[in-house]
């Protein structure tokens, strides 16, 4: 099964992309978001580990984590953001092996793997992918879908803070792609990219 990093800042259109995708036969998607969201829960992996760290204070009424408060602590601080990654990062990285897994054993052909940070987090393993996609949209545009989605403004601006100097390392395996256009376009675009890319390597079990 061929393992596709989909990544790009927010707002780049990735999730979009990645649904889009997820349609055609033998490809699946695995969303990093939702695995870290997973890890924040009562019970999961993560959320004792982020309350020794960040405090009571990033919890909801109901006791579970409150993204948004947690989002607002680390966005602003480099050392809370890095020790957040620290907490979550390795949890995901073991739920996206397993989820492998199991689409191999459905027989998967593609894995769409989402993820923001797929090529700059410590706590990937890289060696995972067989390419990376990175979706490429000016910050006007980005700011705009993200607002078309409901995500507030102090929303936006730490998001865009915090991802401020991430940009495409330049390797053979990571092809940038103009994120431009409708959803159809630009999945039509990402699809045709990666079967090319595909036919030029060897043969994937």
């Amino acid at each position: 099964m061929w393992v596709i990093g989909v990544t790009g800042p927010a707002g780049s259109g990735k999730s979009t992309v990645c649904r889009i995708l997820a349609r055609q036969p033998g490809f699946v998607h695995i969303d990093c978001d939702r695995l870290g969201w997973e890890t924040y829960q009562p019970n999961g992996p993560a959320y004792a580990h982020l309350l020794a760290r960040f405090g009571n204070e990033i919890l909801a009424e109901d006791g579970s984590i409150d993204k948004k408060k947690l989002s607002k602590l680390v966005f602003s601080d480099p050392k809370a953001k890095a020790d957040l990654e620290a907490l979550v990062h390795p949890h995901i990285m073991a739920a996206v092996k397993e989820a492998l897994s199991r689409e191999r054993g459905r027989g998967g052909k593609v894995a769409l793997v989402e993820g923001a940070l797929l090529l700059v987090s410590p706590h990937v393993d890289r060696d995972l992918f067989d390419l990376f996609v990175w979706l490429s949209v000016p910050q006007e545009e980005r700011r705009a879908r993200l607002r078309a989605a409901g995500v507030d403004e102090e929303t936006i601006e730490h998001r865009f803070l915090a991802q401020a100097n991430l940009t495409p390392p330049n390797l053979p395996n990571v092809l940038v792609i103009d994120g431009c256009g409708s959803a159809a376009e630009v999945a039509c675009r990402v699809l045709h990219a990666i079967r090319t890319y595909l036919r030029t390597v060897p043969t994937n079990s």
